[in-house]
């Protein structure tokens, strides 16, 4: 007798069967050939099915218990569709095997091509995955590993210490001195060979021989510790200029646009120590409260009593400003600490445009007018004041001023006196 190959068949009926007794597969079996002979047609005979190979070996799995037995009926078949769902009805008129009432349900038609289908997507899904882990990378993968490994050769160790260098120090004039390997690393993916490492926060001695040799910029990140280590390295080397990194951001991992911008903003070492000196007595002393010097002397007539001092922003023949304005600028000023730079803002106290420190005098210059404020971090020297006059602006809010708010017409705030 032929049969339907597990590999050919295309659909699989599955039914269920109850049985109130005890009867064997073969019971079984003979009821569904003999109830279905001849309510077909000679075309959907079950017999003729199997032995043309149309349909499977009809397979019945069944148990018994308390006296009774079911189980379930699996028949494959490769008729069409209509063909094996009119099969999979005619089960279901099975009321009697041998002797006892049986009662036969169709549970579905499975097609095995979907079940085959989805076995493929899944596998191929795998050897996909395979295939782009293990696959050749494209040329800007290459460019950048052979890149990295290039920049990671060139890293050489320097001094007794052997710090993490560049290989440009020895003939460079000027190198940057950062705080470790990654830093080093990062410089020299942008084309900065002059880098020297400190490896930590305590400065090594072939820094400090070094700085009595070379113009050295130290070069740190843009938090705390960066401030800790301008402290440090300034007191114990000759170092000729300070560069931060952006605000909360570290030399390892900014761009090679933050790089420039940072090296172009960097600053004197003694206006660094000043202001690291500065922020450190800030942030652990209360601010003294400010009383006049006594002038009394009894050998000379009483004092004329002086007319009360003005506040900072009323100090200002030309405008004035309200305290909510004045809390603008100060949230401004706080969110540029450390950041040596400064915004440029129209009467509405709206931004215009941000520029380093460095570059106040120039944009001013360029700019002409149109900059009603100009807040910034730093000192407010006698040449911004000129600068500022010139164009026409109307405060300057910095960290501290060397000039006498009596002697300008512009408004003057900083962050000591408000």
């Amino acid at each position: 007798m032929g049969k339907v190959s597990p590999v050919s068949a295309k659909y699989i009926v599955h039914a269920f069967i109850n049985i109130e007794g005890v009867v064997d597969r073969p019971d079984v079996i003979g009821a569904i050939f003999g109830q279905t002979e001849g309510l077909l047609g000679a075309d959907l005979e079950l017999r003729e099915l199997q032995r043309s190979g149309r349909i499977g070996r009809i397979e019945v799995l069944t148990e018994t218990k308390t006296g009774k037995t079911s189980g379930k009926i699996l028949i494959p078949s490769s008729l069409d569709k209509a063909e094996t769902a009119i099969i999979a009805a005619a089960l279901e008129i099975i009321e009697r095997i041998g002797p006892c009432n049986a009662k036969v349900k169709t549970e579905m038609i499975e097609d095995v091509r979907i079940s085959k289908r989805k076995f493929v997507v899944d596998r191929a899904k795998e050897l996909l995955k395979d295939l782009m882990d293990k696959s050749i990378p494209d040329s800007q993968e290459l460019a950048d590993e052979v890149a990295y490994s290039v920049r990671v050769m060139e890293i050489t160790e320097y001094g007794s210490e052997r710090l993490p260098a560049g290989p440009a120090i020895d003939e460079s004039d000027d190198i940057l001195v950062v705080e470790g390997r990654a830093d080093v690393i990062n410089l020299l993916k942008c084309g900065f060979k002059n880098a020297i490492a400190m490896n930590g926060t305590n400065m090594p001695e072939t820094i400090a021989d070094l700085s009595r040799k070379k113009t050295v910029t130290l070069f740190v990140d843009g938090d705390r510790g960066g401030s800790l280590i301008i402290k440090e390295v300034t007191e114990r080397a000759e170092i000729d200029f300070v560069a931060k990194a952006p605000d909360g951001k570290e030399v390892e991992e900014i761009t090679k646009k933050e790089i420039h911008n940072a090296l172009r903003a960097k600053i004197s070492a003694e206006q660094a120590k000043f202001e690291s000196g500065k922020d450190t007595a800030n942030r652990q002393q209360p601010k003294p409260v400010q009383r006049m010097p006594s002038r009394f002397n009894p050998a000379l007539p009483p004092p004329r009593p002086l007319p009360p001092r003005a506040p900072p922003f009323q100090q200002k023949p030309r405008s004035d400003i309200n305290e909510s304005e004045k809390g603008v600028l100060l949230g401004m000023l706080e969110n540029l600490v450390g950041t040596r730079g400064a915004q440029l803002l129209d009467a509405k106290l709206n931004i215009l445009g941000k520029v380093p420190v460095t570059e106040i005098e120039p944009t001013l210059k360029s700019l002409g007018m149109g900059v009603h404020a100009i807040v910034f971090d730093g000192i407010i020297e006698r040449s911004v004041i000129t600068t500022a006059e010139k164009a026409d602006v109307k405060f300057l809010v910095g960290m501290d001023s060397k000039v006498n708010p009596r002697e300008t017409k512009i408004g003057i705030l900083t962050a000591n006196k408000v």
